[in-house]
């Protein structure tokens, strides 16, 4: 019997209309492609090129996965260590002072910071600052012409002085800042540049051909690529550039952002975990991404995953021992390993601005329909 994915046909065409004007989405069930397709227009105002199952969109924080993915395979390769101090890699990590909150005479000891903090959100680092302050909107360039000497400056000014607003371990505070961190951490311990210690370790031995950074400036026609907002503060549609202001300024390559994307390929990504890390990770360590390293009221977190929670509206159908994430610009992957379930939404909701209400709803539809189609699929198959 096959699933009846009219429902699911139904919402996206919802989701267009209201939520989204380009999207793809792909499901993965049992090692085989259930549903994948596209939806919408590259130009929506005047619907030319329509969006097609391999779109790359902008991924924005499912860029995390990939990086956390790739510091993993120096774990596993005995070249990093969970447990170890950021400082033992960055020395320059190591300043003393007062945080951005809490009270006037607290202070943090930033050496005190583990990679294990940054992975699972627990290093108190600030959610975001502002690494572009000096520059003027109009003199922006595209991410890939920011000069090398500039993005090493600015890295230099977070390294140095690292924001933070509270003591690390005390609790889980989702931060960008975590993981651009990571990123330079992961250039210093392969001796290579981020996309291209990516590609080494993670997107080749993938497999995976449509994941990258700077689309326009590899190569890929911009009608390839689904757009994002018009940025105020670049003043102009961006389209083929980060949407990420932070990774702009990095040269459009940084650990938290900056990734542009294919819906199987982001798939790929979430399938390496249902087959217990292989071949990239032990399933020692797959497993050690994916179980609870952190919880706060409202949320749990692995090792760059987010964890299941009842009463979160994203991952609430999905079975208790899964994980997913999702991304500013309107992207989400949720692994469910109990139902052997890889669900992957793509779509560039920030084209008509940032209200994250609409996504966060039409996510939630969308994640307890595709659930009860392969419920009742699985049921009928028994």
């Amino acid at each position: 019997p096959k699933p009846d994915w009219t429902t699911v046909e139904h919402l996206m065409g919802e989701g267009l209309k209201s939520t989204f004007p380009a999207a793809a989405l792909l499901v993965r069930h049992r090692d085989r492609i259930l549903f994948h397709r596209a939806y919408g227009w590259i130009d929506p105002e005047r619907k030319t090129s329509p969006v097609q199952p391999d779109t790359f969109f902008d991924l924005a924080s499912l860029t995390k996965l990939f990086t956390a993915t790739a510091f993993m395979t120096l774990v596993e390769a005995n070249r990093a260590a969970l447990d170890a101090t950021v400082r033992q890699i960055i020395p320059e990590f190591n300043a003393t002072f007062i945080p951005a909150a809490e009270s006037a005479n607290a202070r943090i000891d930033a050496s005190q910071v583990t990679f294990r903090h940054l992975l699972s959100h627990t290093s108190g680092l600030a959610a975001w600052v502002d690494l572009c302050q000096e520059e003027q909107p109009q003199a922006m360039p595209e991410p890939h012409l920011v000069a090398p000497a500039l993005r090493r400056r600015r890295l230099d000014a977070l390294l140095r002085r690292p924001t933070f607003v509270l003591p690390p371990g005390k609790s889980v505070l989702y931060s960008d800042l975590g993981f651009i961190i990571l990123g330079e951490a992961i250039e210093r311990l392969s001796g290579m540049g981020l996309a291209d210690y990516l590609n080494k370790a993670v997107l080749t031995p993938l497999g995976l051909k449509r994941v990258l950074f700077n689309p326009v400036a590899s190569g890929v026609p911009r009608h390839h690529i689904a757009p994002t907002e018009f940025c105020t503060w670049r003043r102009r549609r961006i389209w083929g550039e980060v949407h990420d202001e932070n990774a702009a300024c990095l040269g459009g390559v940084a650990g938290h952002a900056g990734l542009f994307g294919a819906a199987a390929d982001v798939t790929a990504l979430g399938s390496l975990f249902l087959r217990h890390g292989a071949p990239l990770l032990s399933a020692k360590l797959a497993a050690e991404m994916t179980r609870e390293q952190a919880r706060s009221s409202d949320e749990r977190r692995g090792l760059g995953w987010k964890l299941h929670m009842s009463d979160d509206p994203l991952s609430a159908a999905f079975s208790p021992g899964s994980y997913g994430h999702t991304g500013f610009t309107g992207t989400s992957i949720w692994v469910d390993p109990r139902r052997d379930l890889v669900v992957t939404l793509l779509t560039n909701r920030v084209y008509w601005g940032r209200d994250k209400r609409a996504i966060t709803d039409f996510r939630s539809r969308l994640h307890r329909t595709v659930v009860n189609i392969i419920d009742a699929f699985a049921e009928k198959s028994s």
